[in-house]
């Protein structure tokens, strides 16, 4: 029987093959789909997946895995890794194994997801101000009284306090203060106090600490650039901390901090756990931000997620199609794994195009190609499940928060 490798490598091959042998790589398709359902997952390869696909190298997402967990128990900062970017209780559930002390989540559909999952530790960093989100809210913290929210207006305490006495609940609230992103955050200094006294006076809400978010910080480029940056971010967050200590209020939670700035923030002596969560994939914009050790390549952490592709046309030379497009969130930023000599285009909803000069390196018919993405937010938004690998073995599939019905955003 022809094999696919040789199929691809034939000249002619698509009339030489046998249509018996066709058919019965087609026919696999549901056979794989009902060995994944079931957890099977023997002698499955990448060359069974469909394109595009999540593709997670499980040596290089360990080793970040286990680089982080060793840097924050050296540092004496703790991790609630931010779930956004995987949006996956799987990895969620690793990184508590290694030592974090919960989540940290966007959205409340992703803080129901980890809390359903049996997480703890989880902190909503997204003020809650609809009826509708701030009743998912309460229903969270009567079913965890590990869970916590932000506030960054007295209103919205206000809010929550009502919310929460009319279930008889107690909510743990930490006060959102600025920290260089004008999209969230009250003023440093008086208000914030003011807001941190108002919550620690509420029956049903109890002050947990105080959160400063320097999102600014985490994609400067250079590491003396983004220490800089950091560090005028959280000034003002810092000394409201200090007020709030001097003034007898718990400061239990003093969380912050990303990906881009793990090894400045602990630095300055007042943060107490990183949101940090990138970490796990990178991404091509990150990478491309700097390191400590060198000003154009932030190499502290692999990267261990791909989007894998079929190339679907060679018509043309020194180009050829692939099917992945808009829908699947190329970017033109997107980098070629082994190919960084590639140029990514966008062609539409459903294609994409790889350019390069050397005619000899073209892309074969059926050749199937790894993509780094540029964003790790938005391209796991599209996804349903990564498939975890070694080498080519396909080792494990863990699930991504789904997006059908309102229950889910």
């Amino acid at each position: 029987m022809t094999s696919r490798r040789c199929f691809l490598g034939t000249s002619g091959a698509l009339l030489a093959v046998p249509a018996r042998s066709y058919a019965a790589a087609t026919n696999r398709f549901a056979e794989i789909e009902g060995r994944l359902a079931r957890h099977d997952l023997r002698n499955i390869t990448k060359e069974d997946l469909p394109t595009p696909c999540m593709v997670v190298d499980q040596e290089i997402f360990d080793s970040n895995l286990r680089k982080m967990a060793e840097h924050c128990r050296n540092t004496g900062v703790h991790l609630r890794g931010h779930v956004k970017v995987h949006k996956s209780p799987e990895i969620a559930k690793r990184q508590l194994a290694l030592g974090a002390i919960g989540v940290t989540c966007a959205t409340v559909a992703e803080c129901a997801l980890m809390s359903h999952a049996g997480l703890g530790g989880i902190l909503l960093t997204r003020q809650a101000t609809s009826k509708n989100n701030i009743g998912r809210v309460i229903a969270l913290a009567k079913r965890d009284a590990t869970f916590g929210t932000v506030v960054d207006d007295p209103l919205a305490a206000d809010w929550l306090q009502q919310a929460a006495a009319a279930e008889s609940v107690k909510v743990r609230t930490v006060v959102d203060v600025y920290a260089g992103l004008t999209r969230h955050g009250i003023e440093a200094g008086a208000p914030a106090i003011e807001l941190a006294k108002k919550v620690d006076a509420s029956k049903n809400l109890k002050l947990a600490g105080i959160m400063g978010y320097s999102g600014g910080a985490s994609h400067t480029h250079g590491w003396n650039e983004r220490m800089k940056k950091s560090r005028e971010d959280l000034s003002g967050m810092l000394e409201t901390l200090a007020s709030a200590r001097s003034a007898g209020l718990p400061m239990e939670i003093v969380t912050g901090g990303s990906t881009g700035t793990y090894n400045i923030d602990p630095e300055i002596k007042g943060l107490t756990e990183l949101q940090a969560g990138s970490f796990v994939f990178m991404d091509t914009l990150y990478h491309d931000i700097g390191g400590k050790d060198s000003p154009d390549v932030y190499g502290d952490f692999g990267m261990s997620l791909t989007v894998m592709t079929s190339v679907i046309s060679t018509r043309h030379s020194h180009q050829c199609t692939i099917d992945a497009g808009n829908k699947a969130l190329l970017r033109p930023t997107d980098q070629v794994k082994g190919r960084p000599e590639v140029k990514v285009e966008n062609q539409g909803a459903e294609y994409g195009i790889l350019v390069w000069k050397d005619g000899d390196k073209d892309f074969q018919l059926g050749e199937r190609v790894e993509l780094y993405p540029s964003n790790l937010d938005m391209s796991t938004n599209v996804y349903d499940r990564y498939y975890v690998t070694r080498g080519e073995q396909v080792v494990d599939v863990w699930p991504i928060m789904g997006r059908a019905g309102a229950s889910q955003r």
